[in-house]
């Protein structure tokens, strides 16, 4: 990703976050160094670039439910990223661990 000099990082990266593809390769980035934390807030940067009320609307969950679960302190309940993931376009999967000898 190189973003333009015109533009501050944080409106590049929501931009960028709009496009599934990208947004799923940032998911699965941040995944793959398993800390809650920083999965929450990857999730909240790309619920916020969809819009969080219309991500709130489309998972069927409230807004107030759906800022909590992924507040800094959020512990959302796997229907709630499923739903939150759904809303977006995209889903949850699980593949086997690449391990390197």
């Amino acid at each position: 990703m190189n973003a333009p000099r015109d533009k501050s990082y944080d409106d590049y990266l929501t931009e960028s976050l709009t496009d599934p593809n990208e947004a799923a390769a940032y998911l699965d980035a941040v995944m793959e160094m398993e800390d809650h934390a920083a999965l929450l807030l990857a999730l909240r940067q790309v619920a916020n670039a969809h819009g969080m009320a219309e991500v709130a609307r489309r998972a069927d969950v409230g807004d107030t439910t759906l800022f909590r679960a992924l507040s800094e302190t959020g512990t959302p309940t796997l229907d709630t990223v499923n739903k939150v993931l759904h809303a977006l376009g995209l889903r949850l999967s699980v593949e086997p661990l690449t391990v390197h000898a």
